[in-house]
């Protein structure tokens, strides 16, 4: 083995090779030994793994720097918020005055005439006084201060009153919605009053208005409210069958769950057609096709019992 002296340091050579090729290993795709290239990329790997991450660092001072400014923004904006509060309060400028339905006249501190800013809408039957008095207590006060959701509430409560909104509309005015109930039959009250009841079995006060309905029969004012809705819900299925020939029918008596009696004008008398629970159309079709020929046999008979499919029976002895 030759020796070489490179700048003062002493170097092995390894001796040339001899004319017999060396063994070679196998070989990758391009020529070069599959092991010399698993080590470049063992390598290259070893390289890049070997990089550490840098760091944020944030210092104390910094850090404390942040939570003052932090601090101090809450405490700004809560300060800022309070004194919009209190002028959304106090300011005259936001309070409710009266209903603007009836003359009302009010005047500020100067003595300037004011308008009322409370608005009601869509009461036709409802008690306009009755709606005002929800907002009695906020007379003079900033519409800020009107909880809406609770005078909604109680707007429910007020006699044919179904629905209610309240908008804000600022600067002072309270906009009121009501949506009235909707009667479906007349009801004679113990005390021989009559009032009217609507299709969830609420009781309606009289009113004014041209109404054209039955009266139902059965539901009574001490009822729970379910029970009459569901004797009213056999009222409206009887009328959704007859269709048209609703209008003929002056009385509905649901007092049996099990047979609903209707009452009718019929050539000059008041007939009874006993229903039964079911097949309603088809009953009274049949009753209208085959009455003149139960006229003849029967001149005396005014309550028919339609609830055989094969015949009309003449009761001559109902109640």
């Amino acid at each position: 083995m030759a020796r070489k002296i490179v700048s003062g340091s002493e170097l092995q050579i390894p001796p040339e090779p001899s004319g017999q090729p060396m063994p070679q290993g196998p070989q990758s795709a391009d020529g070069t030994p599959r092991g010399a290239a698993r080590s470049r990329v063992r390598t290259v790997s070893a390289r890049t793994s070997v990089r550490a991450p840098r760091r944020l660092r944030i210092s104390t001072p910094r850090l404390v720097l942040f939570a003052v400014s932090g601090v101090m923004l809450i405490g700004v904006s809560l300060y800022a918020f309070n004194v919009a509060e209190k002028f959304l309060i106090r300011d005259p400028r936001f309070a409710v005055r009266g209903f603007a339905g009836r003359d009302f006249v009010a005047e500020d501190a100067k003595g300037t005439p004011q308008q009322p800013t409370l608005l009601i809408s869509g009461a036709k039957h409802a008690s306009l006084r009755s709606i005002e008095s929800v907002f009695a207590s906020d007379m003079g006060r900033s519409t800020y201060l009107v909880p809406l959701a609770d005078r909604m509430t109680a707007l429910r409560t007020v006699d044919w009153v179904r629905e209610a909104s309240i908008a804000r509309v600022w600067p002072d005015r309270l906009v009121v919605n009501v949506s009235e109930r909707e009667p479906v039959a007349f009801l004679t009250l113990p005390s021989s009053a009559t009032a009217m009841i609507d299709a969830d079995g609420v009781i309606l006060p009289p009113a004014t208005g041209n109404f054209v309905l039955p009266v139902l029969i059965g539901p009574k004012p001490s009822d729970e409210v379910d029970d009459r809705r569901q004797a009213v819900g056999r009222m409206l299925s009887v009328a959704e069958a007859l269709g048209d020939n609703m209008k003929n029918i002056s009385e509905v008596d649901v007092s049996d769950r099990d047979d609903v009696i209707v009452s009718q004008a019929y050539d000059g008398r008041l007939l009874k057609l006993k229903l039964g629970d079911r097949n309603f159309a088809k009953r009274y079709h049949s009753f209208v096709q085959t009455y003149p020929d139960i006229r003849q046999r029967a001149p005396d008979a005014t309550v028919l019992d339609l609830r055989l499919e094969t015949r009309i029976i003449a009761d001559l002895f109902f109640g």
